[in-house]
């Protein structure tokens, strides 16, 4: 039996339990956000890289947890499928706060070297995975070959973004937005004193986010399965939707702070380490490489994502400050293409 198996509970129970841990994920997320955007000024990492690497990290707790209590219980296309519908599911959360910014498209505002090398970082991981399902896995070192490309990929491009912190070799006009974009709250402190109390905080809130996401997910999926939905559908979009929670929240919260960056790098950080988490998911299951566990339904869900993604890329190249709806026409243009593409993944579960 699963852990934390609500499947016996009644349907008003779960639904219960549900609410409340997404209240709790989503206060903590929002709460996160906050200490996020005080550490990158303190410490002078930088919101892109604090997004990229420790928003990210804890953001995509509860994905970790679903994806490896489902993989050791035997379910891997369960596991995988979570992760790749979370990547493609927190690009589309982009054109929300992309909405709600409202006076101009996201990808003007917030345009940088960094964030294309982020995209494009993801997108490469991305294709490397269904590469691997296309071909088939072989094993090697108790884990797929795939799965260990998939896991260098991750840590050379982390590595690469993190060398390329500061650099300045593509130029962006700096839109009003961005001139006159100021932070809503700054820390009292810049020193080394004040790290040590908001490292605490942000391992406290990440300690919430992990124990309330899971649950929040197995109360999820229980809810998924007594609609009778199939359980890669359920895993892809509604156990997706769960565990994304701390990225909406925290995405949000970003927004609100102006640090349209960190908001992004954000998304796309957990994109990337989705991706890689395969790597664990294959470690974790006791059965052959997880790649050959996964078919039509997983490529279908990669495919979407590096879509999603390569759409804001040339929103972020083209930068060209039209808006339909609220949001950028890049943005409206991923809200079309993640519905259509969740109604395909409805035809394939």
């Amino acid at each position: 039996m699963e852990p934390l198996d609500f499947s016996s509970n009644p349907p008003g129970l779960n639904a219960a339990v549900f609410a409340a841990s997404a209240a709790v994920v989503w206060i903590t997320g929002t709460k996160v956000a906050h200490y996020a955007d005080d550490l990158a000024i303190a410490s002078g990492i930088g919101h892109a890289t604090v997004g990229l690497v420790l928003l990210a990290g804890i953001t995509s707790l509860p994905e970790v947890a679903v994806a490896l209590s489902s993989a050791a219980a035997g379910a891997p296309a369960l596991s995988v499928n979570n992760l790749l519908g979370g990547v493609a599911m927190q690009i589309a959360i982009l054109a929300v706060a992309d909405a709600i910014i409202g006076k101009q498209a996201l990808t003007v505002i917030a345009g940088t070297p960094l964030l294309l090398l982020q995209g494009t970082a993801t997108v490469m991981l991305l294709l490397l995975f269904v590469a691997g399902v296309a071909v088939g896995d072989r094993p090697l070192l108790g884990e797929g070959a795939w799965s260990w490309g998939l896991l260098v990929l991750y840590l050379l491009s982390i590595w690469t973004i993190a060398n390329a912190q500061g650099s300045r070799v593509w130029l962006v006009h700096k839109t009003q937005e961005q001139t006159e974009q100021a932070p809503v709250h700054e820390p009292t402190q810049t020193d080394g004193g004040h790290l040590k109390p908001l490292l605490l905080k942000l391992a406290a809130g990440a300690a919430v986010i992990l124990v309330a996401g899971f649950v929040l997910s197995r109360a999820g999926d229980a809810i998924a399965a007594q609609t009778g939905l199939g359980r890669n559908f359920v895993g892809a979009v509604f156990l997706a939707l769960s565990t994304s929670l701390p990225e909406i929240s925290a995405v949000l919260a970003a927004v609100k702070l102006r640090r349209y960056e960190m908001a992004i790098s954000d998304i796309f950080g957990t994109g990337l380490f989705n991706v890689a988490l395969v790597f664990l998911v294959d470690a974790v299951y006791a059965g052959p490489p997880v790649l050959n566990e996964v078919g039509r339904f997983s490529l279908f869900a990669a495919v979407t994502a590096a879509l999603l993604v390569c759409i804001y890329l040339v929103g972020l190249i083209e930068r060209r400050d039209r808006t339909i709806a609220r949001m950028g026409i890049d943005s409206l243009a991923v809200l079309l293409a993640y519905a259509g593409s969740l109604a395909i993944l409805y035809h394939l579960r």
